[in-house]
Order: C-alpha cells, then sequence, then structure tokens
C-alpha cells in the first residue's frame, strides 16, 4: 500500500512543479506585454491624435460629394499610418509574440496600401469603389485587432468605421 501512495506523491508533486512552470512563464509573458504595450502605446496615441483632425471630416465630406478632399484625407492619413508602422517595427518585441506582433505589423502595412487605393478612388471621382474599399478597410482592422487582443491596446486598435 505505501507504494501507490508514493506514486501517488511523484504524481502530485510532478503536477505541480509543471504547474509552477507555466504560471512562472505566464507571468514572464505578462510583464512583457505590459512593457511592450508601455512603449507602443503613446507612438499609436500621437498616431489617432493625426488620423482624427485628418480623417474626422471625411464622412461629412463623402455625403456632401466633396470627394477630392475626403481623398487628399485619406492620403494623408495612410502616411501618418505608415511612419507609425515604421516607429512601431523599430520597438522591441516580447520573443514569445514575435510572430503575433510581426502578422499585426504587416496588416498595418496593408491598411496603408489600402487607404492609399481609396484615396486614389476618391480622388478620381469614384464613390462607390471607395466607399466598397473602406468596408473592407473596416474588415481588415478587425481582423488586425484580433490578433493582438491579448495586449488589451488602448490606442493601438484600428478603428476607420469613425472615418468613413
Amino acid at each position: 500500500m505505501s507504494r501507490p501512495r508514493h506514486n501517488l506523491a511523484r504524481v502530485l508533486f510532478g503536477s505541480i512543479a509543471s504547474l509552477l512552470v507555466f504560471a512562472a512563464l505566464a507571468v514572464a509573458d505578462t510583464a512583457e506585454r505590459e512593457q511592450y504595450k508601455a512603449a507602443v502605446e503613446p507612438i499609436c496615441k500621437s498616431n489617432k491624435a493625426a488620423a482624427d483632425r485628418l480623417l474626422g471630416p471625411v464622412k461629412g465630406l463623402v455625403k456632401k460629394d466633396k470627394l477630392k478632399p475626403a481623398g487628399t484625407a485619406f492620403a494623408k492619413a495612410a502616411t501618418e499610418l505608415e511612419k507609425t508602422q515604421k516607429k512601431l517595427a523599430a520597438v522591441p518585441q516580447p520573443p514569445s509574440d514575435a510572430a503575433k506582433l510581426t502578422k499585426w505589423l504587416s496588416e498595418i502595412k496593408a491598411e496603408v496600401a489600402l487607404m492609399r487605393t481609396i484615396s486614389k478612388k476618391f480622388l478620381q471621382g469614384n464613390k462607390s469603389k471607395a466607399t466598397s474599399l473602406a468596408v473592407k478597410l473596416q474588415n481588415n482592422a478587425t481582423k488586425a485587432n484580433n490578433g493582438v487582443i491579448a495586449f488589451q491596446f488602448n490606442y493601438c486598435k484600428i478603428d476607420p468605421s469613425k472615418y468613413t
């Protein structure tokens, strides 16, 4: 009878040790994520302010069929987002989240390209194509945000629905 108790004690000890290792890794991941978040949120905050300033009037411009100013605003906002993406790419990433963050940064780069295309369509006077691309922009933004939901970003969430 002492043998089963001894085996049970080994199993319990092994389980507890494994649990402690996983808990320590989770705490380390959380700390690295918090450091990354603290480094990137100010970058995103300044981009959000620029986006609000540049794209805030776009909805009203499109409703009034003032497509050229809307196109210009999208072009300027795309340039700002591109600068932000480059700054974000320069921030060291937590090794455990590098794949997620690299994908997120590439999705931001895709957002820049899509914003430039929307700008061109507005400048060409093609309101219907620009607005359909704006829907695609929103879908891509949602996908990008979902990929980094664990970081609980405040300013680094992409939300083009406010502007289109």
